[in-house]
């Protein structure tokens, strides 16, 4: 059995990393699994097919930013991660060349996958939603929205007023090239299969609730004093940490949100002598001061670097506006740091209010500092929380577990397609 994934980063942001991790637990399995890509290489084993000829490199340079060009018609857009894919791409002559019994979809935006090109694939599709865009108008964090529902149009988005707006014209076009398709849904998180199956695009049809994975042997807890000496840090601080891809930039991360908490609470952290690290962004420019002292560590680029920044935190804190089954919370409670987070979208199937961490009421920033507060206090239950974060994810979320689950997917997928040819 061949599969082939198809993603437009490896290893590049949550969906990059998912993605990558289940391709190789598969491989190890001896699953034929190749990934295709826009962007990003992996080594000579991994199976990564991204692009060859200077054609094909040009096209994943200018791609992305020509993606964006029909949202400069919306002045009063939100700023949140908005898709068309509306450019011709080169994905049917590989899927061709590569003649998978499966395909794999992931995220496929950023100019890689043309919407209708997907009806043209004539292969079983099995699709990863790592966000909300594949069941929408062209928003991947709709928030409060639920225009997805019937149809989208005067989209907030977009601070559109008008019904035939952008949202209609992508909404119009999913519908009539995703009718028919041989198509399985999966959600990471159970919150976005709810939206899913109440979807105008998708009701009706199959969804399955698959998590992310990740190696636990691989991401584990590092003794915190060799952690913590590897980034020159002080051993007898408490570390509160933050990150994530683009995280002092990306607005649905919520950095807005950890200034204002601490803010809050600053006199109560600092007598605890805490300190913030920031990871995956650079200091804004202006940046105010939050009442302790930060670091800002910039981006890491591989999972030793990032196992051993989570393993040197006391608490990892995640204010996001909205999340499926975010990476970052999942990596750190693998190194067994406790998470504080707004009670948003899938979280909570991570985070188990008061047993691993903290939910916090959504966009409330006294009860996300009262969180951290309560998380930092009192270090033997520290211990608990942070033997329970572990025991989490070993129990729930390990990629050997995530790929049988896939594995045993795809074989009912492909039975039931030889059945019926």
């Amino acid at each position: 059995m061949k599969i082939l994934f198809i993603n437009t980063h490896y290893m590049h942001g949550g969906a990059g990393r998912a993605a990558g991790r289940l391709q190789k637990a598969l491989n190890n399995r001896g699953v034929d699994a190749k990934q295709l890509v826009q962007n990003g290489f992996g080594d000579r084993h991994d199976n990564i097919i991204g692009p060859i000829s200077p054609y094909e490199k040009l096209l994943a340079l200018w791609k992305p930013a020509l993606e964006t060009l029909p949202l400069y018609l919306y002045k009063n857009r939100n700023g949140l991660p908005f898709s068309t894919s509306f450019q011709p791409d080169i994905i049917l002559s590989k899927v061709k060349e590569l003649n998978p019994d499966i395909i794999h979809l992931h995220w496929t935006c950023s100019g890689f996958v043309k919407i209708e090109t997907l009806k043209k694939l004539n292969k079983p599709l099995v699709w990863t939603l790592h966000d909300s865009w594949a069941f929408t108008g062209g928003c991947h964090i709709p928030l409060d929205c639920e225009r997805y529902k019937e149809k989208c149009g005067e989209c907030p988005a977009l601070g559109s007023m008008s019904d035939r707006d952008l949202s209609r014209w992508i909404w119009n076009r999913k519908s009539k090239a995703w009718r028919g398709l041989d198509l399985t849904l999966i959600s990471p998180s159970n919150w976005l299969a709810d939206c899913v199956r109440s979807s105008s695009l998708f009701r009706g049809k199959r969804v399955e609730v698959i998590p992310n994975g990740l190696d636990v042997g691989a991401m584990s807890c590092i003794d915190k004093k060799f952690a913590r000496k590897m980034f020159s840090l002080d051993p007898d601080k408490k570390y509160i940490l933050f990150g994530a891809v683009n995280a002092t930039s990306d607005k649905n991360k919520g950095f807005h949100h950890v200034g204002t908490a601490l803010r809050s609470v600053s006199k109560e952290l600092a007598a605890l002598g805490c300190e913030l690290l920031v990871f995956g962004g650079y200091e804004p420019v202006g940046s105010s001061d939050f009442g302790l002292k930060t670091h800002y560590i910039g981006y890491l680029h591989d999972e030793m670097s990032m196992n051993l920044l989570y393993s040197a935190a006391d608490v990892f804190v995640a204010p996001s506006l909205q999340e499926n089954l975010p990476n970052t919370i999942m990596e750190a409670m693998a190194c067994g740091v406790p998470a504080v987070a707004f009670s948003v979208g899938g979280i909570s199937d991570l985070v188990d209010h008061k047993l691993n961490g903290y939910l916090a009421q959504p966009y409330n920033t006294d009860d996300l500092a009262q969180g951290l507060l309560w998380v930092l206090s009192n270090r033997p239950f520290w211990e608990q929380l942070s033997c329970a974060a572990r025991e989490t994810i070993k129990a729930k979320f390990d990629i050997n577990h995530v790929a049988d689950m896939y594995n045993d997917l795809y074989d009912k997928i492909v039975g039931n397609h030889s059945a019926q040819s």
